[in-house]
């Protein structure tokens, strides 16, 4: 009150024309000032876009009801798979090579043997239908999701949140987290979307070329939409990173908070300066002692890795329904090929073990639940062209490389994840980060693998968007 009035005094003993003056000024000032703060604050955003992936021409109407949907399967189904194990052909492994050439065909022999003599997959097929799955038709696919809500209690805030999969995972890879999820965590707890992206397990597979992460957003959104969710929070990693990253740039006005626990980000001035000087001036470069340790030595710690670990993914993004062929048509194949992943992506010492390590952290049962669900949906062609439609073009000139994003973000980096992306070059990308957490340990399925860390990291990132 004190400078008002000096103010106001100041300017009582002008004269007409400096009050003039004066009061322009305040004007042209007052102008500027509100620009920068709308600026500020004026939300960015990429188009939404549209399409049709179904078979055919778009119709003129699409059913947009929800259906409640269970999987199912048959004797018929439970006999084929077990002839199908018997006919396999084994080659014979190479001495002490422990997963470093793939999955050890001893190690496999095992892995099938429960498989085909002691794997209950009526048993699991119950377990998959304790939450409850629906479908619901987008854009001429059915998609597939299971929703579940927590139990109902006084003074408890619900908010609503979808989790996104990725690569050779599924859905099932949330069903460890979802109960402390929906639990009651002082007085919060979620109400769960967990899609199936289009092509994996029971949602379609596009009939038409050019399917990429923004189509898949898109429908996620309209998924929410269509759910009556307004406003929500997002939670993925590998493939479900890149889409719920980019359902935040598509509304970022309905994504109250984005939780990734994996984050790439594209090359760029300030990474090649970090690669060359970080390991002796990590300061200059905005890394961590934890960074340090986790990017160098650069190139052969990391670089190498990378390409060692990224074979599949030339091939899936350049001749993806050839190489689909044999592992579509032999579930020993599928199995080999997939758990393969969740072997050296859990843990990378796992390549020097002759059974991979697998079950360090999962069961069989969970393992063959995954394989399961692309062997007897048929979707792991599909699947895998989902590299061939997101890298046949330079990702740099997408449109969702061209813009931040600037909703709430979360990041958990866990230190066996394929390629460490430090707080500083996070930031280049994500304008917003609320958290940035060096997770114990873990690594690529942080979901499947350690659902009471990634669960907590969540709460805790929610808790302070919704303290602000």
């Amino acid at each position: 009150m004190q400078r008002l009035q000096v103010l106001k005094d100041m300017v009582i003993g002008l004269d007409p024309v400096q009050k003039q003056l004066a009061v322009g000024s305040a004007v042209v000032a007052g102008a500027l000032l509100t620009y920068l703060v709308l600026k500020r604050r004026q939300v960015k955003s990429i188009p939404l876009g549209k399409g049709w992936w179904g078979a055919g021409q778009k119709p003129l109407s699409e059913d947009e009801k929800i259906y409640p949907f269970k999987v199912q399967t048959s004797d018929e189904e439970i006999q084929d798979l077990h002839e199908r194990l018997d006919r396999f052909r084994y080659n014979d492994p190479l001495e002490d090579s422990g997963f470093h050439y793939g999955f050890n065909s001893s190690s496999l022999r095992e892995v099938v043997s429960y498989w085909r003599n002691e794997f209950d997959w009526k048993k699991q097929v119950a377990e998959l239908n304790k939450y409850p799955h629906f479908k619901t038709k987008i854009e001429g696919l059915d998609v597939h999701f299971i929703h579940v809500r927590p139990p109902h209690r006084e003074n408890q805030r619900v908010l609503p949140l979808m989790l996104v999969h990725g690569w050779p995972g599924s859905f099932y890879e949330f069903y460890k987290i979802l109960p402390l999820l929906t639990e009651n965590q002082d007085g919060l707890a979620f109400e769960v979307i967990c899609p199936s992206i289009p092509g994996y397990g029971f949602s379609d597979a596009p009939r038409k070329q050019g399917f990429d992460s923004l189509a898949a957003a898109r429908i996620f959104l309209t998924l929410m939409e269509r759910l009556g969710f307004s406003q929500f929070y997002l939670q993925g990693g590998d493939w479900g990173s890149l889409i719920t990253t980019n359902m935040a740039q598509m509304k970022p006005w309905c994504v109250k908070g984005l939780h990734l626990n994996m984050f790439m980000i594209r090359r760029g001035f300030k990474v090649l300066l970090s690669i060359v000087i970080g390991r002796y001036l990590p300061f200059l470069v905005g890394l961590s002692r934890e960074d340090v340790r986790r990017l160098f030595p650069f190139v052969e710690k990391n670089v190498w890795e990378i390409l060692e670990e990224s074979g599949y993914l030339h091939i899936q993004a350049t001749k993806p329904d050839t190489a689909g062929c044999g592992v579509n048509d032999s579930p020993v194949g599928l199995a080999a090929y997939i758990l393969e992943k969740f072997s050296t992506w859990t843990e990378k010492k796992n390549r020097d073990l002759v059974n991979g390590g697998l079950e360090r952290k999962f069961s069989l049962d969970d393992l063959l639940t995954n394989v399961m669900i692309y062997w007897t949906t048929g979707s792991i062609v599909s699947s895998m062209r989902f590299y061939k439609e997101n890298l046949k073009n330079n990702l740099d000139n997408r449109v969702d490389a061209k813009i931040g994003i600037f909703v709430p973000t979360g990041l958990a980096a866990f230190p066996e994840e394929l390629m460490h992306c430090p707080r500083s070059w996070a930031e280049t990308k994500y304008k917003n980060i609320y958290s940035y957490t060096f997770m114990p340990r873990g690594g690529h399925f942080a979901a499947f693998e350690e659902p009471q860390l990634l669960a907590n990291n969540l709460i805790q990132f929610v808790r302070e968007v919704e303290k602000f």
